[in-house]
């Protein structure tokens, strides 16, 4: 458990770093969680934090499948309609490899 919120705090601090503003972390509701959203410039980012030890099935990228995008493109909708805003938005990866290293995938999927 404590791995998965270390791994959030880490991707909020290497983010802000980066000139990211966070708005919200955990943001849940019935469709699904997500890990942070941040603002960049004029545009909201939802951001999915994955972290893994191993680059085995495909490491932390690979986890990011078809159906788990369908559920943040879902929350991220909730969360545009329950803030009634109406910003440009991108959904963003934040890959944590076993040594700590990260890496940043701006625009890692589309919500069409």
């Amino acid at each position: 458990m404590h791995k998965g919120h270390d791994a959030e705090n880490q991707a909020a601090i290497f983010l802000n770093r980066n000139k990211l503003r966070l708005l919200a972390k955990n943001y849940r509701c019935r469709f699904g969680e997500i890990d942070l959203i941040m603002q960049d410039g004029d545009t909201l980012v939802f951001i999915e934090v994955r972290m893994r030890n191993s680059e085995r099935y495909g490491g932390a990228a690979a986890s990011i499948t078809p159906g788990k995008q369908a559920k943040l493109i879902q929350t991220a909708r909730h969360y545009l309609a329950q803030q009634d805003c109406d910003m440009p938005c991108r959904f963003d990866a934040i890959l944590i490899s076993g040594n700590n290293k990260i890496e940043w995938v701006q625009n890692a999927f589309d919500a069409t």
